[in-house]
């Protein structure tokens, strides 16, 4: 049941990174799960040292993992189109 409760969750965070950084016309559902637990592991090494995909689920965890995932949508978005938006 674990493994579900994640790809529902990377799956929101991808959604919302995408809302805001403007590429949610550009990604399915698959990137955007995809994008919110790389954006988890990435804002697990910056805030914590570690992986935040190994935490409970709180308040805290799931900003940070929302700012990683913005912060890696900014990234694909400067190597794609020269500009982070």
């Amino acid at each position: 049941m674990g493994i579900i409760l994640w790809l529902i969750v990377g799956g929101v965070i991808g959604w919302l990174a995408s809302i805001i950084m403007r590429t949610d016309a550009q990604q399915g559902i698959f990137l955007n799960i995809v994008v919110g637990v790389i954006g988890a592991f990435i804002g697990g090494l910056v805030m914590s040292g570690g992986s935040i995909n190994n935490a409970p689920l709180t308040l805290t965890s799931f900003l940070v993992s929302l700012l990683g995932a913005v912060v890696l949508l900014g990234i694909v978005n400067l190597f794609r189109r020269g500009s982070v938006r």
